[in-house]
């Protein structure tokens, strides 16, 4: 019922705004970041999607720009990095604003302690974030270090305007001025559509799902389980390709 209602909307639009979520929604989880190449079906569909007229696609994800941009920047579509602050339009990338990052030098030495003392966790440096990942390490454990972890950094990181992210084995702390809402009140802001479509599986895309809650064009969907604020809900990654392969052969 959600692919036909969806499908029928997005062949009736004149134009159309899709905002994908990277890991855990077009691509399935790694334990190593790098490790979650694009496969062939997502290139296909991607570049047949950015074939449709009146149709702008835009990747929309926590990544760090460099990192998204070897993955899927051979593609001519728009992108969203590292949670909003930076963005890539028409072959170039820029800030969305500039973001003090002089924080990093505090907040390092933390997180650096914790992961000498639990082994498979690591530390990622985005330009605008810090992200330590146990996706490598004994879960249950990973756990209670990433709770301990999240109970002191609510001490600290009021003072420096941050707010800290849980995502899906990853504790992440960047700008509280930085979230995919802001980004996507971007592309509403210079462009007008009457379909737009948005799909994540993290609590930072329910951001992206609150900035169109209000939109009479938009469909919101939650990739996977848990609570959230989308108007719909797909179980699985590949159910998400299917999805993107209807919109993309016209049926």
């Amino acid at each position: 019922m959600i692919m036909k209602t969806i499908t029928e909307k997005f062949l009736h639009a004149l134009k159309k705004l899709i905002l994908l979520d990277y890991d855990g929604t077009l691509v399935n989880f790694s334990p190593v970041p790098s490790d979650a190449k694009p496969s062939k079906r997502l290139l296909s569909i991607l570049k047949k999607l950015t074939g449709e007229p009146q149709t702008k696609v835009v990747i929309i994800t926590g990544r760090d720009y460099q990192d998204i941009d070897a993955l899927i920047g051979q593609l001519p579509i728009d992108i969203i990095a590292e949670h909003g602050a930076m963005v890539k339009e028409n072959g170039g990338w820029k800030e969305m604003s500039g973001y003090n990052t002089r924080w990093k030098k505090d907040i390092f030495p933390l997180l650096n302690e914790v992961t000498g003392t639990y082994p498979g966790s690591f530390i990622e440096e985005k330009r605008f974030s810090l992200a330590w990942h146990y996706r490598k390490a004994e879960e249950k454990l990973g756990w209670a270090y990433s709770e301990a972890m999240v109970r002191t950094l609510n001490d600290i990181t009021p003072r420096y305007g941050l707010r800290i992210i849980t995502g899906n084995k990853v504790v992440e702390i960047i700008s509280r001025h930085i979230n995919k809402g802001k980004a996507v009140r971007y592309f509403l802001k210079h462009g007008t559509y009457d379909f737009v479509l948005a799909a994540g599986d993290d609590t930072t895309d329910e951001d992206m799902f609150n900035a169109l809650s209000k939109n009479k064009y938009g469909f919101t969907i939650k990739v996977g389980n848990g609570k959230t604020s989308a108007g719909y809900k797909l179980e699985t990654v590949d159910k998400v390709l299917s999805l993107l392969e209807n919109l993309s052969a016209g049926r």
